[in-house]
């Protein structure tokens, strides 16, 4: 299993832990010590947008991606994305 993490420094919020890869160049990030607030970024023209999601939309990203990677048969990265799918949302 990889131990790769990533981090982005949010101007408001401190650090944030990077959930997973949603898509076109997206990704979802959550607070690093309460994961109670949840931020879609993206690269925009101007730099990093922050969209902020509510726990239950964050999860649903998740699951979505989580289907996503079963259908395209990515073993690995679903096995990944559901050890960190446990630990951030049961």
């Amino acid at each position: 299993m990889k131990t790769n993490e990533t981090y982005l420094n949010h101007p408001t919020f401190g650090l944030l832990f990077k959930v997973c890869p949603i898509e076109n160049n997206q990704e979802l990030y959550t607070t690093l010590y309460a994961q109670r607030l949840f931020f879609v970024v993206a690269q925009a023209s101007h730099g990093l947008s922050f969209e902020p999601l509510g726990r239950s939309d964050a999860r649903l990203l998740v699951e979505n991606r989580l289907r996503k990677l079963r259908r395209i048969n990515a073993t690995e990265e679903h096995q990944e994305l559901n050890v960190i799918y446990k630990r951030t949302f049961q």
